[in-house]
């Protein structure tokens, strides 16, 4: 009897579950709940209020590899400045610039990282304020003698802190150019995540931005 009790005990110590576990797959980045790409920006520039509700693309920056497929035309790229995303596979990547950036060039399409340029210490830990008011990859939005915004929102995902919203305004060629901007704060760095395009092609411009958001980690 000795025996078979403690051969009982050794199989339910090595094979049952632990009481904590729960079951079910990892769930991936979920990019369809972001705000439609065909919605008209409008010209106020007016914060809404701060929303505790996550959207996707926007989540916590893991370490981890993504869960999700991804799409024909995207590639994960593992970046030397400390990250990791999707990016369109043939896009072609400039060394790190004077302000921090790290871009990648396809046709009318950038996609531009800020890897944790800026510190919450000297830029607040707001990351809608910084997003108006101190971000320098918008700061042609706040030049632009023609520019409009919406879907400005901080959303707060337990105690990761983010900014997202869209933009249009008349770049240095005069051309319309839409875009789509996340700023979230990863340890005590604000890290940027933006894709600018022709104003007229801003499904195209969602669908990079939601990629790249989505899978961005951080590897530094």
């Amino acid at each position: 009897m000795l025996l078979a009790l403690a051969a009982a005990v050794a199989y339910a110590y090595y094979f049952m579950p632990a009481s904590g576990d729960r079951s079910g797959t990892p769930k991936a980045d979920g990019a369809g709940q972001r705000p439609s790409a065909g919605a008209e920006p409008s010209p106020d520039r007016t914060d809404p209020a701060r929303s505790p509700a996550a959207t996707p693309g926007s989540q916590q920056p893991q370490t981890s590899a993504p869960a999700a497929t991804l799409p024909d035309g995207y590639v994960l790229r593992e970046d030397a400045e400390g990250f990791r995303l999707a990016v369109v596979e043939e896009w072609q990547r400039r060394p790190v610039n004077d302000a921090g950036q790290v871009r990648y060039l396809g046709g009318d399409f950038t996609l531009i990282v800020v890897p944790g340029r800026d510190s919450v210490a000297g830029h607040g830990d707001d990351p809608l304020a910084y997003q108006r008011d101190k971000e320098r990859e918008l700061q042609p939005f706040r030049d632009s003698s023609w520019a409009t915004a919406s879907g400005l929102r901080r959303i707060d995902v337990g105690r990761q802190a983010m900014a997202e919203g869209q933009f249009t305004w008349q770049d240095s060629t005069g051309r319309e150019v839409y875009v789509r901007n996340l700023a979230l704060i990863v340890g005590d760095r604000y890290h940027v995540i933006q894709v600018i395009g022709p104003a007229d092609q801003r499904e195209k411009v969602t669908e990079i931005h939601r990629q790249a958001t989505a899978t961005y980690r951080v590897t530094g």
